[in-house]
């Protein structure tokens, strides 16, 4: 008969090593990804001195770029689970042979996008708003630095595939070195070789190629090691594609929510429009670099959901998101209460505006509530997606559109203010989306076992 001491001590163990292996695998991804705003911060600041039309241009053409990497994010997340299920279940060659097909993905979409942006990049930066000062810079760096595109993307599906393999460190240091030589690049042909914002477009994309290169190297030779083909393969870039398609519609109507919360902030009826956008920039970056932390988290569900069922173990899969929640929901409430402490004295460190800094303080309170809530919603969005649950995550995101759009916009209508669409916001966007994933995620119908 087992002692029940024992027993104690046995989850005690157990639980110790799931928390060991969960940070091992989140905090080199939370690095990594706030890597990220660093690459286009440094651009921004090096190009600011050049003057506000090319600021202003670095922006627009932003806009465009980032709307294209962020709607493939498919490649990371679609290879990180698929990988990471067939390493659970030992066929290594199978996986690697997956992640090649990913990077092939990622080569073709890069080249069909290339083309189309460079010809139409003038049209392009009117579109997202480029006026006659700043459509010359905009349209200059964006028909060069689209360029940088297919290593971009190249980039993310190499980083799905070493997650799955559950190594997130080696992304790290390419996004590092990246970003070292990013910033190098950019001021000695920026001023040094004095080609202006083109010297920033041509320094981003020498660096987004020298990482992509890194990335795919370490992956061929994982598939060379194993015995994997490097050559495309139809089918499986097909599969790929296929199992991509739901995702790219879950990152859609995200991205459709957040647009209808700028909309409603830009429309609101009440209060100076200029300070409620300005509060809402603020407000939405802090929120954004919270959200780093819960998705390094979620990154970390991606890759040991799909290892475990990979493996057939459902009883697993079940104590590894029980333990990513519960840490979901500390570091939420952690996040939440560290917030509000903050609130009074954060609107100083952006602006000297008395008006931003009195606004802020009570968004930034919305905001603090609701992060115990982003932190389950965050988790188990990473363990359906490791799980390979995409068509459930697509009419999930649908579902959420629906409850959420028609709340802005009464918002709008009834003339609240900033605060209440921050308000909408937590309840009718990040409150659905936690019903839509729990109520999924106490199913069975996404444990799928096996390859």
């Amino acid at each position: 008969m087992k002692n029940p001491a024992d027993a104690k001590t046995h989850s005690k163990t157990d639980r110790r090593g799931l928390d060991k292996e969960i940070w091992r695998l989140a905090i080199p991804a939370f690095l990594a990804l706030v890597a990220e705003p660093l690459f286009l911060l440094s651009d921004s600041a090096i190009v600011g001195h050049l003057g506000t039309s090319e600021l202003a241009g670095l922006g627009v053409a932003g806009v465009v770029l980032q709307t294209i990497v962020g709607l493939c994010v498919f490649l990371a997340y679609g290879t990180t689970a698929s990988v990471a299920r067939r390493i659970g279940a030992g066929d290594t060659a199978g996986a690697l042979r997956q992640g090649i097909d990913g990077i092939w993905l990622a080569v073709i979409i890069g080249v069909v996008v290339t083309v189309p942006v460079m010809v139409l990049a003038e049209p392009l930066s009117r579109a997202v708003g480029a006026g006659d000062a700043v459509v010359g810079p905009a349209t200059t760096y964006l028909r060069i630095a689209v360029l940088g595109v297919t290593p971009l993307l190249m980039m993310l599906a190499a980083t799905g595939v070493l997650r799955g393999l559950q190594d997130t460190r080696t992304p790290l240091v390419a996004a590092v070195v990246a970003n070292v030589l990013n910033i190098v690049l950019n001021v000695a042909l920026v001023y040094g070789a004095g080609l202006g914002i083109a010297g920033s477009a041509i320094g981003s994309v020498i660096a987004q190629i020298l990482a992509a290169a890194m990335l795919t190297y370490v992956v061929v030779r994982a598939a060379r090691k194993e015995g994997a083909p490097l050559r495309p393969d139809l089918p499986g870039i097909r599969a790929s594609a296929r199992a991509g398609v739901a995702l790219v519609v879950r990152t859609l109507t995200l991205r459709l929510a957040l647009l209808a919360t700028t909309y409603a902030v830009t429309h609101l009826a009440v209060g100076d429009q200029a300070v409620g956008l300005a509060t809402h920039q603020i407000a939405f970056t802090l929120w954004t670099f919270l959200a780093f932390v819960l998705d390094a988290i979620a990154i970390a569900a991606q890759a040991l959901t799909g290892r475990s069922l990979g493996a057939g173990d459902a009883d697993e899969t079940r104590a590894i998101t029980a333990r990513m929640v519960w840490w979901g929901v500390v570091i939420g409430v952690a996040a939440g209460v560290l917030l509000a402490s903050l609130a009074p004295f954060l609107g100083a460190l952006f602006t000297g505006d008395p008006a931003v800094q009195e606004l802020l303080v009570p968004v930034v309170l919305v905001a603090a509530v609701a992060q115990p809530i982003a932190g389950v919603v965050f988790v188990l969005d990473g363990v359906l997606i490791g799980a390979g649950d995409g068509r459930y995550l697509a009419w999930g995101g649908v579902w959420t559109l629906v409850a959420y759009v028609p709340l802005v916009a009464l918002v709008v209508v009834l003339g609240g203010g900033l605060v209440w669409v921050w308000i909408s916001f937590a309840v009718g966007f990040m409150g659905a989306r936690f019903v839509v994933l729990t109520l999924r995620a106490r199913s069975d119908r996404w444990l799928v076992t096996g390859v």
